[in-house]
């Protein structure tokens, strides 16, 4: 383009040519490309981890020691460094799309609200949008398999666990996923839902 207003050739189809590759093609090949490689940095751990007010849900998810649900499937390759998105994006025909807009939101709160807090300040305000879905769940654990279901507390359940009448990720069942976010006070939740006093603390998480 420069050297077309500078030197201003002849109109050509050489120059056409080149003003079509210049302010068409190379500009959309370098859009969907950076889009491409955008969207594949906002699935990383590092992209979720990028706001402090997640610091210590990422502290949580690389604990070794922790037997929260987020620790244990980071632990794995399926989910490695993908495991925020892996276990909170939607699914269905519109899944990625919807996932994306939510992200967004995220954004907004954290310029608008959280961005000028202390992540312990706002460890208490910060919460899932919604309940979490027992689809994220059956993406990986079908609830259909011969080992599944001989587990009794799985077979008693099956219809209420396939509605999102009882959450996977609940007390009674496979803990919380962050269990450190939840008040210690909850004697009700059983001993792998929740850490112990140790890691309660900021320093331990």
């Amino acid at each position: 383009m420069v050297l077309y207003l500078v030197y201003r050739p002849p109109l050509d189809w050489k120059t056409k040519g080149l003003l079509a590759l210049g302010l068409g093609v190379l500009p959309i090949m370098t859009a969907l490309i950076g889009n491409m490689e955008g969207l594949n940095a906002t699935e990383q751990q590092a992209f979720c981890g990028s706001c402090h007010t997640m610091d210590l849900h990422i502290a949580d998810a690389n604990d070794p020691d922790s037997m929260g649900l987020a620790a244990i499937h980071s632990r794995t390759k399926m989910f490695g460094n993908r495991s925020c998105y892996v276990c909170h994006k939607d699914y269905g025909m519109y899944g990625y799309a919807l996932t994306k807009l939510g992200g967004m939101g995220h954004v907004y709160y954290y310029l608008t609200d959280y961005a000028w807090e202390d992540a312990h300040e706002t460890l208490s305000r910060v919460h899932i949008a919604r309940p979490f879905r027992n689809d994220n769940c059956m993406q990986c654990h079908s609830t259909t398999g011969r080992i599944w279901n001989g587990v009794p507390d799985h077979e008693g359940l099956l219809d209420d666990l396939r509605a999102d009448q009882t959450s996977c990720a609940s007390v009674g069942c496979h803990g919380y996923a962050h269990p450190f976010s939840k008040p210690p006070e909850d004697e009700t939740a059983p001993v792998e839902a929740r850490l112990g006093p140790d890691t309660m603390s900021p320093e331990g998480t």
